[in-house]
């Protein structure tokens, strides 16, 4: 029991931002407004589909489920941040740590893998319209989000639990502001090269194939788009994908570049992290309602 304790400690250190100490106030505002655009952001887009019957389609349907993947992310990992950055304790508990890996591990491959689902349904709408409500019939979509939560739950569950099975010897520092799994396999004080190949290798769905699969939606998206006669129909079809393409630019850049080309500086892959912690979380719904007008009539209605 005793180097149980040891190899898994009761709590860990979340050093975050504490080498700029200058900058936790001014991190500890952004992060709480943050935090408030995020929740009634995300929770509007998710009431407004519930409540109009003209927002009940496959496209807002699977929107939904990224504002939940959105919500999860955000209160599992901004609650225990906000608490780090305002005062001097930087610790968090062992079954804290524990939540925030499977909940992020699990949110950040079913939102991969949801990103590519909403770019085969962009290609479908553009590329087969007459056939579009044939295809994309509700227990299809149902189907396609359920594989995407299983597959990303699955991957989490394997990894995660490999990871914490490591024995860390007391080691319980962690140069970042949540637990993530990297940050976690470097604590272990024994060999770790097989826990980060299977992590390399359980990544490239997520990280490798479904961004390979946006690219080939929007490859024919735009051959379809370019044979269209009239430019109102060209501009139509843009507007109905340059949200999604936005937001999956905004959330695979900084994870593309973080964990397929970690830099040497760690301080930078935690800002670039940061950015897609908090900031896409908040982007999202912004992007999706700014630029629909779908959404805005049905704003405007329950008002």
């Amino acid at each position: 029991m005793e180097s149980e304790n040891v190899s898994f400690p009761n709590a860990f250190l979340l050093m975050g931002f504490s080498e700029f100490p200058w900058l936790e106030k001014p991190l500890f505002a952004v992060v709480l407004v943050s935090y408030i655009l995020t929740l009634l952001g995300n929770s509007s887009i998710i009431f407004l589909s519930l409540v109009d019957p003209r927002l009940q389609t496959p496209m807002y349907f699977f929107l939904d489920n990224l504002s939940l993947l959105d919500l999860s992310v955000t209160c599992t990992i901004v609650p225990q941040l906000l608490v780090n950055l305002q005062g001097p304790d930087k610790t968090i508990t062992s079954w804290g740590c524990i939540t925030q890996v499977y909940i992020f591990s699990w949110a950040a491959c079913t939102e991969c893998a949801l990103l590519a689902v909403m770019a085969i349904d962009r290609y479908v709408a553009i590329c087969r319209p007459l056939h579009y409500t044939l295809i994309m019939r509700p227990w299809v979509c149902v189907q396609m989000a359920a594989a995407s939560w299983a597959s990303g739950l699955a991957n989490a569950l394997l990894q995660a639990t490999l990871t914490f099975q490591l024995p860390r010897c007391g080691h319980h520092t962690l140069d970042h502001f949540f637990c993530e799994l990297p940050v976690l396999i470097k604590l272990a004080c024994e060999d770790t090269s097989a826990n980060e190949l299977i992590l390399a290798i359980g990544a490239i769905p997520f990280s490798g194939v479904a961004p390979l699969l946006v690219l080939i939606s929007y490859t024919f998206i735009a051959r379809a788009v370019l044979k269209l006669p009239s430019s109102e129909g060209k501009r139509k079809a843009l507007s109905t994908c340059s949200s999604h393409l936005l937001v999956v630019t905004l959330y695979f850049g900084p994870a593309i570049y973080v964990y397929l080309q970690p830099p040497e500086n760690h301080t930078q892959a935690k800002f670039m992290s940061f950015f897609y912690c908090i900031f896409t979380p908040v982007l999202n719904p912004l992007i999706y309602t700014l630029r629909n007008k779908d959404v805005k009539r049905a704003w405007k209605r329950i008002l």
